[in-house]
């Protein structure tokens, strides 16, 4: 059922919603240099390190690189349940490469390295993408290092980009892990909105929805911003619940009342 909002303020589609295309992210100096050295990073057959706290924007970078990768010459895969030890991982990287998945680690492991190989050799470069890397297991992230060396260390079959909250860039400095970290030749670190990139974003969002850039006042602007930390997915939560709020007091422009009363109706507050 709708909430009103699209037909309350002439919109096209509603603004804050996830499934925004591609060509209207919206994209500040670094995030647009962290998109920029991802690409260049898949070009140059690099693993990558993408850090950030939840809802900075993580995955709209993600969606970016997969966007400017030409499927002619590369195979990007996203892999979000990485809790797994390292025989099930194995069997999760079998599974995106459409190879049987053996039973012992070692003949998997075999098995994802001449596959890896065959790939190159068609001139085709795989990026596997590695969502919550926080939250692998030591065995598992030991398995990336495996898998990274290659020829003696000379031939880069894949591109690991590890994804997931700063704890992960400390998790990676223990020794245990250093072998990994130092085949990772990028470090970037997404963080939230300043205020006026946050005025930005909105305004943005909403003129791409189809409507009025200043929809929101001001000083509601203000609000949303300290309230939200200018954490994006927050900015996103707060304000359609303004917008809804809004739609059914049928108010043409959002005020920082409505902004705090939409606060409280978040998960937020």
């Amino acid at each position: 059922m709708s909430d009103g909002i699209q037909e309350a303020f002439g919109l096209r589609r509603r603004p804050f919603d996830k499934d925004v295309p591609i060509s209207e992210l919206w994209l500040d100096d670094s995030r647009t240099d962290a998109i920029d050295r991802l690409v260049d990073a898949a070009h140059g057959r690099q693993h990558v390190l993408l850090i950030g706290e939840s809802g900075t924007g993580k995955n709209c970078a993600l969606r970016a690189l997969n966007d400017r990768l030409p499927p002619t010459h590369f195979r990007v895969w996203y892999l979000a349940h990485n809790v797994l030890g390292r025989r099930d991982f194995y069997r999760q990287m079998c599974e995106i490469l459409r190879i049987e998945a053996k039973l012992m680690p070692a003949s998997m492991f075999s098995a994802i390295q001449r596959e890896l190989s065959s790939l190159v050799s068609e001139r085709v470069h795989p990026v596997v993408i590695l969502d919550e890397a926080q939250l692998m297991p030591d065995g598992t992230l030991t398995a990336l290092h495996l898998l990274a060396n290659f020829e003696w260390d000379s031939q880069p079959l894949v591109t690991f980009v590890l994804v997931g909250l700063p704890e992960l860039a400390e998790r990676l400095k223990l020794g245990l892990h250093r072998s990994l970290l130092t085949r990772i030749a990028h470090r970037i670190e997404l963080g939230p909105a300043t205020a006026q990139e946050t005025v930005h974003y909105v305004r943005k969002r909403i003129s791409d929805a189809g409507g009025k850039a200043d929809l929101f006042a001001a000083d509601a602007l203000v609000v949303l911003h300290e309230a939200t930390g200018g954490v994006l997915r927050s900015v996103d939560i707060v304000a359609t619940e303004a917008l809804r709020l809004a739609a059914r007091q049928q108010l043409k422009v959002i005020d920082r009342s409505t902004v705090r009363k939409a606060l409280q109706n978040t998960p937020l507050v």
